[in-house]
């Protein structure tokens, strides 16, 4: 049996794939210099320890939409990870581009995020801002902490108890640029961003008609007439859009009239599914927990584990990095050893 070794992937890259494609052997390297590994590229090394690290893990316990769903198959963080993964590998294959960098930055994408989902960003910031005496209100208070920042800095900083995880830096930059202004700056970067907005538009659908909160009938006509009737068509119809156009164009793209009706169909979840009716009568309730803990442990210094006090951050910064890693029933279990008194506690 051969050993196909790292230096024979790395030639097989450059045989196989797109000259548009990112290639191990040119990355930009690591902000520590390491040893290269004799089996696995440097973008197969940042998926495995990626894969590896407590961020990911807890992701299986941080909610998509619905707070505390009581159903087995409603999507947590970590099932639109691996959904993201997907279809992110669907379109980069096809284009020839490098699948194992967009594995990486794909599993790495949502590691920063907080418990109960992505109105919780906010309540951090809101946090942030009342301890540095700033207008919670004001725009430049509202994302004081972002999620994709906050990836970055796990991988970079706070994993392995201080040391960060060593990532190229192009698995950095797709985490820290999967959303916002700024596109990544590898095309697979940039098939993850699209990834990630066609994965959660097509199955948060799907979670919402199987809770009975909508159903087919309710989306909107225009976008289900251009993008089809249930998730897997609705997924195929965006994958070759994207395939078709980026192939035709020399860049991640998206047809104009396919990405109207995917931003359409989200604008539409907005209005009626992320901000308000059934899935989120919790949210406020969620909203003030994290607030409260933040409160707590900023007063309380010595209580954040040490490994979110190696470094020399102000105390909101530290406390931010312990509070956004809680999963939601750890931070509902913390939350009650708190507030709540011991005799009133769930049995």
């Amino acid at each position: 049996m051969r050993v196909i070794g790292r230096e024979a992937q790395e030639r097989s890259e450059r045989e196989r794939l797109s000259e548009d494609a990112t290639f191990a052997d040119s990355s930009a390297g690591r902000l520590r210099l390491e040893e290269a590994d004799l089996l696995r590229t440097c973008f197969q090394c940042d998926r495995d320890r990626i894969l590896h690290s407590k961020s990911f893990r807890r992701l299986a316990h941080k909610t998509q939409v619905f707070l505390a769903p009581e159903g087995d198959h409603y999507r947590t963080r970590l099932i639109h990870t691996l959904e993201v993964a997907q279809v992110a590998r669907s379109i980069a294959r096809p284009l020839g581009l490098n699948e194992d960098l967009t594995e990486a930055i794909a599993l790495g994408h949502d590691l920063g995020h907080t418990p109960f989902g992505h109105m919780r960003e906010r309540a951090l910031s809101h946090a942030i801002a009342r301890y540095r005496n700033l207008d919670p209100d004001a725009a430049g208070s509202r994302c004081l902490f972002a999620h994709n920042e906050q990836g970055a800095r796990l991988v970079e900083l706070l994993e392995r108890d201080g040391r960060g995880l060593n990532l190229t830096r192009e698995v950095v930059d797709g985490i820290r640029r999967h959303t916002g202004p700024v596109r990544p700056s590898t095309p697979e970067g940039r098939v993850v961003a699209l990834s990630d907005r066609i994965a959660y538009v097509c199955h948060d659908i799907d979670d919402a008609e199987r809770a009975g909160l909508l159903s087919e009938a309710d989306l909107p006509a225009g976008p289900r007439s251009v993008l089809g009737g249930g998730s897997s068509e609705r997924i195929e119809t965006m994958v070759h859009d994207v395939v078709r156009v980026s192939a035709r164009e020399g860049d991640v793209r998206m047809s104009p009239r396919v990405r109207e009706a995917m931003m359409t169909m989200r604008s539409f979840l907005f209005e009626n599914l992320y901000s308000r009716g059934d899935a989120k009568w919790e949210e406020p309730k969620a909203y003030a927990m994290l607030e409260e803990l933040f409160d707590h442990f900023v007063t309380h210094l010595d209580e954040v584990p040490a490994e979110y006090r190696v470094h020399d951050d102000t105390p909101d910064v530290q406390v931010a990095d312990f509070v956004s890693g809680m999963t939601d029933r750890y931070a509902i279990r913390l939350y009650e050893q708190l507030k709540i008194p011991r005799s009133w506690r769930r049995r």
